[in-house]
């Protein structure tokens, strides 16, 4: 008996069967991240440990005239930690996708009647779930450590979903190129722009104290207009049009990367039929 492949444009299923297949997917991602403690903890410690030395060495920044007024500078930094955090997280998803095909599972799956957007929808969101994990995390932790956020319960929900949108953000990012190279490596080697989009930006200190073209470069970067809604929660108060702002500009870059990972899981996918 010949063994059947199908095509994987003509794979036809009830939106019920793709949901329980996005959900299955989901949670296998989710599961295999757990399993490997050396792939998520680092995503958790770092930040932390960033946090902690900015901390004991530019702790009186929080005087200087013009910083927001805080009781520690861990208040400022707590949206900040999150967003590392989360960034160096759905890169981790997107070399899973690419460790997927290069171990052929990503071919197996295509040989299957499983719907081929829920490949990409079960890795997403199993990334935004981890990217919720870690908002709350960091939130206990530094909640251990005196941090409160001045607009309570509603600015922690809000916070935890900033977390998810942009786990999507750059889940989607790496998924596209895990999609267009099939190469760990190279969704990896994306981590130190990340990080320097991350550090020119408002991030780590405040835009009205910076000078020159780093204060120029850090107010047009989408990553303090994400991280300057997400803080003013944490230290000023529950705003929803400063909350609406961080979540808007997430959601935005969500969108334009999970069409780019679309379109590169359609081009594979001319690729294997």
């Amino acid at each position: 008996m010949s063994a059947v492949v199908l095509d994987p444009h003509e794979v036809h299923i009830g939106t019920r069967e793709a949901v329980e297949q996005a959900r299955a997917l989901a949670r296998r991602s989710i599961v295999g991240t757990i399993r490997q403690p050396q792939v998520w903890l680092p995503g958790l410690l770092f930040p932390m440990f960033i946090a902690a030395v900015n901390t004991s060495t530019m702790g009186r920044s929080t005087s200087i005239p013009g910083f927001p007024e805080v009781d520690s500078l861990l208040d400022f930094l707590l949206p900040a930690s999150i967003t590392q955090s989360v960034l160096f997280g759905g890169l981790s998803a997107g070399s899973d996708t690419a460790t997927d095909i290069q171990t052929g599972f990503f071919d197996r799956l295509l040989a299957s009647p499983v719907s081929r957007t829920s490949i990409l929808v079960g890795r997403l969101t199993g990334a935004s779930v981890m990217g919720a994990f870690q908002a709350i995390v960091f939130m206990a932790v530094y909640g251990a450590f005196g941090v409160r956020l001045a607009g309570g319960v509603a600015a922690g929900l809000l916070l935890v979903v900033y977390a998810m949108v942009l786990a999507l953000v750059i889940g989607g990012f790496a998924a596209m190129l895990a999609l267009r190279t099939g190469s760990a490596e190279a969704v990896q080697n994306v981590f130190p722009l990340t990080f320097i989009a991350l550090f020119i930006s408002s991030a780590f200190f405040p835009t009205e104290l910076m000078s020159g073209i780093y204060r120029s470069i850090a107010t047009r970067n989408p990553v303090t207009w994400m991280v300057d809604g997400a803080r003013h929660q944490v230290i000023v108060g529950l705003d929803w049009s400063e909350g609406a702002r961080s979540l808007g500009v997430a959601a935005v870059l969500a969108t334009l990367s999970i069409l780019g990972a679309n379109a590169a899981l359609r081009a594979r996918l001319r690729q294997a039929s």
